[in-house]
């Protein structure tokens, strides 16, 4: 048994920590909301995010950040994007001692273009932790707080810390892999939540299934095409962080990008959509780094584009869609033998 912290209690994180206790571990959850600690250790449950759901006895939820790491051998980081540098710089005043480092978040930092663990890198003092892991792939909390069969990739530039993870988390109900790309996991799992905003919007209009799966897979190429710009194997994005992450949050009601985008496809303005959804859509604060990155690099995203135009200009729906329909002819193979190619030569 090990003790472990689990930083942000939302949906994710609350759901993590259950399988955590499932195998036996010390968990702390920590909230920044000192109510929230409170009645989750009061009601056994967590009500806002996982309505329902009876948490196991080996979950603690802390309000204190210095009482939720204290002892822990490992700190799985799942607060958002906006978040991570905050935490990170509370952190280095609370921590004493090296751990295995993870996280769980999916985003892109707009401006500096960072990933999540980039992000971590910069803050977070480097005595504290060998090399970060990032948790990701095609993974409802929803789905896993009921136990449901699930499989996700622990990644890292060092194999034995993602190995520890992978120990700590699999069992019989989530299998879990590993992958030395991060790169491509990290942007595999961000960018898909753009693509699921689309999906969103595309069954918000009514549209149907062919007109999804036109998306799904245009902006699978859209993906590829800025990951391996990045430096990801673009063979990352045909496994659970690329393909797999995309269809299960395109496809599913349990998405909050998806929910977002219908949404908006339904003719609802962003900040009513946010307000309404009361949890963080990663997807709208990826979509303006991608575009923003996409645009720098030259790289061609014409989906992500369209939806930057529907949330930061407000553009139509509609009318995006039919200047996607109408786009200059190509051929499909030539995406996918330059995606290739540019790996090739590296």
């Amino acid at each position: 048994m090990e003790k472990v912290a689990v930083l942000g209690a939302g949906s994710w994180g609350t759901a993590l920590a259950m399988v955590l206790a499932d195998n036996q571990h010390d968990v702390r959850l920590w909230s920044h909301k000192k109510d929230h600690a409170a009645a989750i250790n009061d009601t056994r449950q967590n009500e806002r995010y996982l309505p329902g759901v009876q948490l196991p006895s080996g979950i603690t939820a802390f309000h204190d950040l210095a009482e939720a790491v204290q002892d822990v051998s490992t700190v799985i980081l799942v607060v958002p994007t906006k978040a991570i540098r905050d935490v990170c710089r509370q952190l280095n005043k609370v921590l004493d001692r090296k751990i295995t480092l993870a996280h769980g978040t999916k985003g892109i930092e707009p401006g500096s273009f960072k990933r999540v663990s980039e992000m971590i890198d910069e803050e977070l003092s480097n005595q504290l932790y060998d090399k970060v892991v990032v948790l990701s792939g095609p993974s409802h909390a929803e789905e896993v707080s009921q136990r449901q069969p699930t499989t996700l990739t622990a990644s890292s530039e060092n194999l034995e810390e993602a190995k520890k993870v992978q120990d700590l988390f699999i069992n019989g109900n989530l299998r879990v892999y590993t992958s030395p790309d991060m790169i491509g996991v990290e942007l595999g799992g961000a960018l898909k939540n753009i693509i699921a905003l689309g999906a969103g919007i595309s069954d918000g209009l009514g549209y149907g299934d062919n007109a999804k799966a036109a998306l799904i897979t245009r902006g699978l190429a859209e993906i590829a095409r800025l990951g391996t710009s990045m430096g990801a194997n673009p063979l990352t994005f045909l496994g659970l962080t690329g393909v797999g992450d995309l269809i299960v949050t395109c496809t599913s009601v349990h998405s909050r990008n998806w929910k977002a985008g219908n949404l908006l496809g339904k003719g609802k303005k962003l900040d009513d959509v946010l307000e309404h959804m009361g949890m963080v859509v990663e997807g709208v604060r990826t979509t303006q780094a991608a575009h923003q990155l996409a645009e720098s690099q030259e790289i061609d995203m014409p989906i992500t584009d369209g939806l930057f135009r529907i949330l930061f200009e407000d553009a139509a729906p509609r009318d995006v869609v039919d200047q996607l329909m109408t786009r200059v002819r190509r051929q499909e193979m030539e995406d996918l033998s330059a995606i290739l190619n540019n790996r090739i030569s590296d």
